[in-house]
């Protein structure tokens, strides 16, 4: 029988983990496994995965789906539950489970790419508050980050991003970006995250850029003001590529069953993206 997995989002034109998930069946030898990418918003989506036959192995879930993956869901991991989203799910016969991969994703490129090496106990920095954030404060308590500062346009929308740093174990603190220092905020972080437009910090990216781990989730347009400003100092960063590839070695082995092959999977991602970007594997 033909097996089938696919992405689902809207919009999801221009999504690359058809490029990722091929390259692993290929390199696995899955030569009867499909992934496609197929148009659904979060209020279809209960309904098309529940028409969905046994063929279906898995669905990596993109915005603005995420939350209604999670809600869906039999059954889901103790990350999703605490990032409150899910961006995989798995076909199990007790029913879908639901996982955040993009928690991995987090952790791989600040560790990997982003060369993270903080103690346990340390600080770490978001700018933005939405729903990479929450994947963020996440990965943040496996890295043995201990405290937060969500730095916010409107510190009322940061309820998401607080109520999974809470549910995670890492202590948060929010502070209005009209109001706050940031040569102050990042003079003692060890990782700082960006979730915003690159336009938002070009005015601070080099204050910014002090933080001696940083990982902006923007890939395109690049390099944006803030990787020039790291560059400049000599430093590492980590990037939302980064992110997308490390994410989808672990869907590629719920999927499967087997373990994920990196080096073809971030091949093809170079690939597919001009080679724009290293995309360091452990």
């Amino acid at each position: 029988m033909r097996t089938r997995a696919a992405v689902l989002g809207k919009p999801i034109a221009h999504s690359l983990s058809p490029v990722l998930h091929e390259a692993a069946y290929r390199a696995l030898g899955l030569t009867g496994w499909s992934y496609e990418r197929i148009e659904v918003d979060a209020e279809a989506l209960p309904g098309f995965v529940s028409g969905l036959g046994p063929e279906w192995a898995g669905l990596s879930v993109t915005m603005p789906g995420k939350r209604a993956a999670l809600e869906f869901a039999a059954e889901a991991s103790p990350r999703a539950v605490a990032a409150g989203a899910a961006n995989t799910l798995v076909r199990r016969d007790s029913g879908w489970f639901a996982d955040s991969t993009d928690v991995d994703g987090v952790v791989g490129a600040v560790r990997v790419a982003g060369g993270f090496a903080a103690e346990p106990g340390s600080t770490g920095l978001v700018l933005g508050a939405g729903g990479t954030a929450a994947a963020t404060v996440v990965a943040f308590a496996e890295l043995g980050v201990a405290r937060v500062r969500l730095v916010v346009r409107d510190p009322a929308r940061a309820a998401e991003a607080v109520a999974a740093a809470e549910r995670a174990g890492v202590e948060p603190e929010v502070l209005a970006w009209s109001e706050v220092d940031f040569a102050k905020v990042v003079s003692d972080v060890s990782v700082l995250v960006s979730t915003v437009p690159p336009a938002a910090v070009a005015g601070s990216a080099a204050t910014l850029a002090a933080a001696p781990c940083v990982l902006d989730v923007v890939y395109h347009p690049w390099p944006t003001p803030l990787a020039e400003a790291v560059a400049a100092r000599g430093g590492r960063i980590a990037t939302g590529l980064d992110m997308l590839l490390h994410q989808a070695f672990g869907q590629v082995e719920h999927f499967t069953g087997r373990p994920a092959p990196r080096e073809a999977m971030r091949n093809a991602l170079r690939a597919a993206t001009e080679n724009v970007l290293p995309l360091p594997i452990a």
